[in-house]
């Protein structure tokens, strides 16, 4: 996987094309992070500088998640502001974790963090049938909810990927409403765990903003492509090569 012998215009046109298709892929499928990490992985980035760096990337595909769905948040202000605070918590001890845990703790709890997403979204589609039809009428089991958004905010500053996945699980499990609704919900809590990941990494992790700056436009593009491409393009598909690409990332890691 690694590349680093290869000419730089190789691994800025790696770069720039597994970011468009990252983007492309969350807008269809979700689980884009996964790409990015080990493409970053193969231009010689330290696991650490990637997963800080990815993480940094995606923060804007969340503004974007959350402002296309603001007529979905409407009616759950109670629930927002509930879980904001425990996602805003969750999310520091995350990245101060990260922070202050040696580099070598990350690099071996990498591979499993990467397996376990990649399952996750392989999984999804069974889970959604498997917790059935929304009862909006019923009150969230907040007893639940809240830990679990809080679990689900320190995966999201320690390492992120598919956190979206995670999200929209934890939500979909403990509150009572329709899974359109509760998809804007997971969008602003993803972007609510984002902005505090970025400015605490700013603060003090190895991230490459060269590449933030270079990749970060073309997730958009990437977004903006999947949007229209979304009913034309086989998500399952998408979505298996998403999870087979997480889990060769994963055992390649494993391996080293």
């Amino acid at each position: 996987m690694q590349f680093v012998h290869l000419a730089p215009s190789v691994h800025l046109a790696l770069l720039v094309s597994t970011g468009v298709l990252a983007g492309a892929i969350n807008a269809l499928a979700g689980g884009g992070s996964l790409l990015l990490f080990p493409a970053l992985l193969a231009v010689g980035f330290s696991p650490l500088e990637a997963n800080v760096t990815n993480s940094v990337i995606q923060c804007p595909g969340y503004l974007g998640l959350a402002l296309g769905s603001r007529q979905e948040l409407r009616g759950q202000r109670g629930r927002v502001l509930a879980s904001t605070g425990v996602a805003v918590a969750g999310s520091l001890v995350g990245c101060l974790l990260l922070l202050v845990l040696p580099a070598t703790v990350f690099n071996a709890v990498v591979p499993t963090l990467v397996a376990l997403a990649s399952v996750l979204l392989g999984v999804q589609p069974w889970l959604a049938r498997w917790i059935g039809g929304p009862e909006p009428d019923a009150p969230d089991r907040r007893a639940i909810l809240l830990p679990a958004v809080f679990v689900a905010a320190i995966y999201g500053g320690y390492f992120g990927g598919a956190l979206g996945v995670i999200l929209i699980a934890v939500l979909a499990l403990t509150a009572h409403d329709d899974l359109l609704r509760l998809n804007a919900t997971k969008g602003l809590l993803s972007l609510i765990i984002g902005v505090v990941s970025v400015l605490v990494f700013a603060l003090g992790a190895p991230v490459d903003w060269l590449a933030v700056a270079l990749l970060t436009p073309t997730t958009l593009v990437g977004g903006f492509l999947g949007a229209k491409l979304a009913g034309r393009l086989p998500a399952p598909a998408l979505r298996a090569a998403v999870v087979v690409v997480g889990l060769t990332v994963s055992i390649y890691l494993f391996a080293r």
